[in-house]
Protein backbone atom coordinates (compact mmCIF):
# COMPACT_ATOMS: atom_id res chain seq x y z
CA UNK A 1 0.00 0.00 0.00
CA UNK A 2 2.82 2.66 1.07
CA UNK A 3 4.54 1.99 -2.43
CA UNK A 4 1.33 2.31 -4.15
CA UNK A 5 0.84 5.57 -2.49
CA UNK A 6 4.74 6.73 -3.21
CA UNK A 7 3.82 5.71 -6.93
CA UNK A 8 0.43 7.66 -7.11
CA UNK A 9 2.05 11.04 -5.59
CA UNK A 10 4.91 10.40 -8.50
CA UNK A 11 2.25 10.24 -11.21
CA UNK A 12 0.36 13.44 -9.44
CA UNK A 13 3.23 15.08 -9.47
CA UNK A 14 3.77 14.11 -13.33
CA UNK A 15 0.60 15.50 -14.33
CA UNK A 16 1.15 18.40 -13.21
CA UNK A 17 4.20 18.83 -14.58
CA UNK A 18 3.25 17.91 -18.02
CA UNK A 19 0.24 19.68 -17.96
CA UNK A 20 2.33 22.74 -17.34
CA UNK A 21 4.91 21.97 -20.48
CA UNK A 22 2.16 21.59 -22.79
CA UNK A 23 -0.76 23.77 -21.36
CA UNK A 24 -2.97 21.27 -22.11
CA UNK A 25 -4.47 18.34 -19.93
CA UNK A 26 -2.60 15.57 -18.34
CA UNK A 27 -4.30 12.71 -20.79
CA UNK A 28 -4.07 14.98 -23.57
CA UNK A 29 -0.18 15.37 -23.20
CA UNK A 30 0.45 12.11 -22.84
CA UNK A 31 -1.22 10.92 -25.92
CA UNK A 32 0.91 14.10 -28.01
CA UNK A 33 3.93 14.38 -26.06
CA UNK A 34 7.40 12.56 -27.17
CA UNK A 35 7.35 9.66 -24.95
CA UNK A 36 10.71 10.87 -23.68
CA UNK A 37 8.72 13.86 -21.96
CA UNK A 38 6.29 11.59 -20.36
CA UNK A 39 9.31 9.56 -18.65
CA UNK A 40 11.25 12.50 -17.67
CA UNK A 41 7.72 14.30 -16.27
CA UNK A 42 7.61 10.51 -13.94
CA UNK A 43 11.11 10.38 -13.30
CA UNK A 44 10.72 14.30 -11.55
CA UNK A 45 7.65 12.65 -9.73
CA UNK A 46 9.58 9.93 -8.34
CA UNK A 47 12.46 11.81 -7.45
CA UNK A 48 10.51 13.96 -5.11
CA UNK A 49 8.20 11.57 -4.19
CA UNK A 50 11.16 9.15 -2.82
CA UNK A 51 13.27 12.19 -1.22
CA UNK A 52 9.93 13.17 0.95
CA UNK A 53 9.48 9.04 1.82
CA UNK A 54 12.73 8.83 2.77
CA UNK A 55 13.04 11.85 4.96
CA UNK A 56 9.52 11.76 6.88
CA UNK A 57 9.86 8.01 7.49
CA UNK A 58 13.96 7.18 8.15
CA UNK A 59 13.44 4.70 5.58
CA UNK A 60 15.69 5.07 2.68
CA UNK A 61 14.82 2.35 0.71
CA UNK A 62 12.22 3.21 -1.45
CA UNK A 63 14.16 3.34 -4.60
CA UNK A 64 15.35 -0.38 -3.92
CA UNK A 65 11.25 -1.24 -4.13
CA UNK A 66 10.84 0.70 -7.39
CA UNK A 67 13.73 -0.64 -9.28
CA UNK A 68 11.73 -3.69 -10.94
CA UNK A 69 8.38 -1.88 -11.04
CA UNK A 70 9.61 1.53 -13.07
CA UNK A 71 11.83 0.32 -15.84
CA UNK A 72 8.54 -1.75 -17.06
CA UNK A 73 6.45 1.06 -16.81
CA UNK A 74 9.08 3.18 -18.96
CA UNK A 75 9.45 0.28 -20.95
CA UNK A 76 6.18 0.07 -22.10
CA UNK A 77 5.36 3.87 -22.22
CA UNK A 78 7.62 3.65 -25.59
CA UNK A 79 5.91 0.36 -26.21
CA UNK A 80 2.50 1.49 -26.35
CA UNK A 81 3.90 4.96 -28.53
CA UNK A 82 4.80 2.65 -30.97
CA UNK A 83 2.26 -0.40 -31.02
CA UNK A 84 2.42 -2.76 -32.52
CA UNK A 85 6.20 -2.93 -33.63
CA UNK A 86 7.74 -5.93 -32.99
CA UNK A 87 11.44 -4.95 -31.50
CA UNK A 88 9.57 -2.40 -28.97
CA UNK A 89 7.17 -4.89 -27.98
CA UNK A 90 9.92 -7.57 -27.47
CA UNK A 91 12.08 -5.51 -25.85
CA UNK A 92 9.02 -4.43 -23.46
CA UNK A 93 8.32 -7.92 -22.51
CA UNK A 94 11.91 -8.88 -21.85
CA UNK A 95 12.13 -5.72 -19.49
CA UNK A 96 9.02 -7.16 -18.39
CA UNK A 97 9.99 -10.31 -17.47
CA UNK A 98 13.41 -9.08 -15.83
CA UNK A 99 11.23 -6.86 -13.75
CA UNK A 100 8.46 -10.24 -12.72
CA UNK A 101 12.02 -11.80 -11.56
CA UNK A 102 13.70 -8.98 -9.48
CA UNK A 103 10.25 -8.31 -7.86
CA UNK A 104 9.38 -11.56 -7.28
CA UNK A 105 12.94 -12.19 -5.84
CA UNK A 106 13.25 -9.05 -3.73
CA UNK A 107 9.26 -9.82 -2.10
CA UNK A 108 10.59 -13.12 -0.97
CA UNK A 109 13.29 -11.40 0.99
CA UNK A 110 11.04 -9.13 2.68
CA UNK A 111 11.71 -6.31 0.69
CA UNK A 112 8.48 -4.75 0.44
CA UNK A 113 7.76 -5.45 4.29
CA UNK A 114 9.22 -2.21 5.44
CA UNK A 115 12.91 -3.42 5.69
CA UNK A 116 15.41 -1.14 4.92
CA UNK A 117 18.54 -2.37 2.51
CA UNK A 118 21.55 -3.33 5.05
CA UNK A 119 23.98 -1.64 3.45
CA UNK A 120 22.15 2.06 3.84
CA UNK A 121 22.74 1.72 7.55
CA UNK A 122 26.73 1.16 6.85
CA UNK A 123 26.60 4.22 4.11
CA UNK A 124 24.71 6.23 6.50
CA UNK A 125 27.32 5.59 9.51
CA UNK A 126 30.02 7.36 7.29
CA UNK A 127 28.39 10.19 6.32
CA UNK A 128 28.74 12.66 9.38
CA UNK A 129 25.38 14.63 10.42
CA UNK A 130 21.64 14.67 9.33
CA UNK A 131 21.52 17.77 6.88
CA UNK A 132 24.74 15.53 5.04
CA UNK A 133 22.71 12.66 4.67
CA UNK A 134 20.05 14.22 3.53
CA UNK A 135 22.00 15.93 0.88
CA UNK A 136 22.99 12.34 -0.14
CA UNK A 137 19.62 11.76 0.35
CA UNK A 138 18.38 13.65 -2.30
CA UNK A 139 21.63 13.76 -4.60
CA UNK A 140 22.69 9.84 -4.49
CA UNK A 141 19.69 7.51 -3.38
CA UNK A 142 16.59 9.70 -5.08
CA UNK A 143 17.45 11.66 -7.75
CA UNK A 144 20.88 9.55 -9.39
CA UNK A 145 18.87 6.52 -8.95
CA UNK A 146 15.74 7.24 -10.65
CA UNK A 147 17.55 9.11 -13.22
CA UNK A 148 19.70 5.43 -13.95
CA UNK A 149 16.04 4.06 -14.71
CA UNK A 150 15.37 6.62 -17.47
CA UNK A 151 18.42 6.60 -19.15
CA UNK A 152 19.33 2.56 -18.76
CA UNK A 153 15.65 2.02 -20.68
CA UNK A 154 16.85 4.73 -23.76
CA UNK A 155 17.20 1.95 -25.90
CA UNK A 156 13.80 1.68 -25.93
CA UNK A 157 13.72 5.19 -26.88
CA UNK A 158 16.27 4.80 -29.32
CA UNK A 159 14.00 2.15 -31.02
CA UNK A 160 10.86 4.53 -30.64
CA UNK A 161 12.99 7.26 -32.97
CA UNK A 162 12.93 4.88 -36.17
CA UNK A 163 10.02 2.63 -34.94
CA UNK A 164 9.20 0.27 -38.18
CA UNK A 165 12.51 -0.23 -39.03
CA UNK A 166 12.90 -4.19 -40.06
CA UNK A 167 14.05 -6.60 -37.54
CA UNK A 168 17.90 -7.73 -38.09
CA UNK A 169 19.75 -10.74 -36.91
CA UNK A 170 21.08 -8.26 -33.97
CA UNK A 171 17.88 -8.00 -32.72
CA UNK A 172 17.59 -11.89 -32.35
CA UNK A 173 21.27 -11.76 -30.73
CA UNK A 174 19.80 -9.40 -28.38
CA UNK A 175 17.03 -11.14 -27.57
CA UNK A 176 19.10 -14.45 -26.86
CA UNK A 177 21.38 -12.52 -24.65
CA UNK A 178 19.27 -10.84 -22.71
CA UNK A 179 17.15 -14.11 -22.02
CA UNK A 180 20.71 -15.75 -21.40
CA UNK A 181 21.52 -13.58 -18.70
CA UNK A 182 18.24 -13.65 -17.22
CA UNK A 183 17.89 -17.20 -16.75
CA UNK A 184 21.52 -16.83 -15.52
CA UNK A 185 20.56 -14.14 -12.60
CA UNK A 186 17.50 -16.45 -12.00
CA UNK A 187 19.58 -19.04 -11.04
CA UNK A 188 22.39 -17.66 -9.23
CA UNK A 189 19.27 -15.57 -7.30
CA UNK A 190 17.69 -19.07 -6.11
CA UNK A 191 21.41 -20.70 -5.43
CA UNK A 192 21.81 -18.01 -3.05
CA UNK A 193 18.18 -18.15 -1.73
CA UNK A 194 18.46 -22.31 -1.21
CA UNK A 195 21.55 -21.43 0.96
CA UNK A 196 20.77 -18.65 3.05
CA UNK A 197 17.22 -21.04 4.21
CA UNK A 198 20.10 -23.76 4.57
CA UNK A 199 22.17 -21.77 7.01
CA UNK A 200 19.23 -20.48 8.50
CA UNK A 201 17.84 -24.08 9.53
CA UNK A 202 21.21 -25.65 10.44
CA UNK A 203 21.68 -27.09 13.56
CA UNK A 204 24.30 -28.86 15.62
CA UNK A 205 27.71 -29.46 13.46
CA UNK A 206 28.30 -27.09 10.45
CA UNK A 207 30.06 -27.96 7.75
CA UNK A 208 31.31 -26.85 4.20
CA UNK A 209 29.55 -23.27 3.35
CA UNK A 210 27.34 -23.54 6.41
CA UNK A 211 30.51 -23.25 8.58
CA UNK A 212 32.09 -20.56 6.50
CA UNK A 213 28.79 -17.90 5.96
CA UNK A 214 28.87 -17.93 2.24
CA UNK A 215 28.20 -19.70 -0.69
CA UNK A 216 30.96 -20.81 -2.94
CA UNK A 217 29.31 -23.31 -5.08
CA UNK A 218 27.25 -23.53 -8.13
CA UNK A 219 27.54 -20.40 -10.00
CA UNK A 220 29.18 -18.99 -6.98
CA UNK A 221 32.18 -21.00 -7.98
CA UNK A 222 32.98 -19.19 -10.64
CA UNK A 223 32.12 -16.00 -9.61
CA UNK A 224 31.68 -14.03 -6.57
CA UNK A 225 28.98 -11.90 -7.59
CA UNK A 226 27.31 -13.89 -10.83
CA UNK A 227 23.85 -12.34 -10.31
CA UNK A 228 25.84 -8.96 -10.48
CA UNK A 229 27.56 -9.64 -13.43
CA UNK A 230 24.46 -10.96 -15.28
CA UNK A 231 22.34 -7.77 -14.30
CA UNK A 232 24.62 -5.86 -15.79
CA UNK A 233 24.84 -7.72 -19.05
CA UNK A 234 21.57 -7.49 -19.24
CA UNK A 235 20.90 -3.81 -19.81
CA UNK A 236 24.21 -4.17 -22.33
CA UNK A 237 22.23 -6.46 -24.56
CA UNK A 238 19.30 -4.16 -24.36
CA UNK A 239 21.76 -1.82 -25.48
CA UNK A 240 21.78 -4.02 -29.06
CA UNK A 241 18.39 -3.32 -30.05
CA UNK A 242 19.44 0.49 -29.99
CA UNK A 243 23.04 -0.60 -32.16
CA UNK A 244 20.69 -2.46 -34.42
CA UNK A 245 18.22 0.19 -34.89
CA UNK A 246 20.68 3.01 -35.54
CA UNK A 247 23.36 0.78 -37.06
CA UNK A 248 25.68 2.32 -34.58
CA UNK A 249 28.08 0.63 -32.65
CA UNK A 250 28.68 3.63 -30.12
CA UNK A 251 25.11 5.56 -29.25
CA UNK A 252 24.12 7.98 -26.47
CA UNK A 253 21.23 5.52 -25.48
CA UNK A 254 24.55 3.33 -23.78
CA UNK A 255 24.86 5.69 -21.37
CA UNK A 256 22.35 4.31 -18.76
CA UNK A 257 24.31 0.73 -18.68
CA UNK A 258 27.59 2.56 -18.85
CA UNK A 259 26.51 4.39 -15.34
CA UNK A 260 24.68 1.24 -14.29
CA UNK A 261 28.35 -1.00 -14.30
CA UNK A 262 30.14 2.04 -12.90
CA UNK A 263 27.42 1.96 -10.36
CA UNK A 264 27.77 -1.76 -9.70
CA UNK A 265 31.47 -1.51 -9.30
CA UNK A 266 31.36 0.59 -5.84
CA UNK A 267 28.22 -1.56 -4.53
CA UNK A 268 30.15 -4.57 -4.86
CA UNK A 269 32.97 -3.38 -3.18
CA UNK A 270 31.12 -2.26 -0.58
CA UNK A 271 29.22 -5.84 -0.33
CA UNK A 272 32.65 -7.58 -0.39
CA UNK A 273 33.88 -5.38 2.50
CA UNK A 274 31.14 -6.16 4.55
CA UNK A 275 31.23 -9.91 3.89
CA UNK A 276 34.95 -9.64 4.71
CA UNK A 277 34.17 -8.04 7.88
CA UNK A 278 31.97 -10.88 9.16
CA UNK A 279 33.47 -13.78 7.21
CA UNK A 280 36.79 -14.71 8.30
CA UNK A 281 37.04 -17.04 4.74
CA UNK A 282 35.99 -14.79 2.45
CA UNK A 283 39.35 -12.71 1.86
CA UNK A 284 40.84 -16.81 0.95
CA UNK A 285 37.34 -16.84 -1.38
CA UNK A 286 38.75 -13.53 -3.21
CA UNK A 287 42.04 -14.66 -3.46
CA UNK A 288 40.27 -18.09 -5.87
CA UNK A 289 37.40 -17.07 -7.44
CA UNK A 290 36.73 -14.11 -10.00
CA UNK A 291 35.25 -10.95 -8.73
CA UNK A 292 32.37 -10.57 -11.30
CA UNK A 293 33.19 -12.11 -14.47
CA UNK A 294 32.97 -16.03 -14.73
CA UNK A 295 35.77 -17.52 -14.90
CA UNK A 296 38.03 -21.03 -13.79
CA UNK A 297 38.83 -21.03 -9.95
CA UNK A 298 40.13 -22.97 -7.03
CA UNK A 299 37.30 -24.42 -4.93
CA UNK A 300 37.73 -23.61 -1.36
CA UNK A 301 39.09 -26.43 0.81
Amino acid sequence: MRLFLLLLSAATVAAAALTAISGGTPLSCIASADPLITVLALFGGLTLACFAAGWISGDYSWVDRLWSVVPVIYAWIYAARAWPDTRLVVMAALVTAWGARLTLNFARKGGYSGTEDYRWAVVRARIPGRLAWQAFNLGFISLYQNLLFVLFTLPLYAAWRDAGTPISPMDFAAAALFAIFLLGETAADQQQWNFQRAKQSAGGAKTGDIARGFITTGLFRYSRHPNFFCEQCIWWSLYLFAVSVTGEWVHPSGVGALLLTLLFQGSTALTERISMGKYPDYREYRKRTSRLFPWFSRPMP
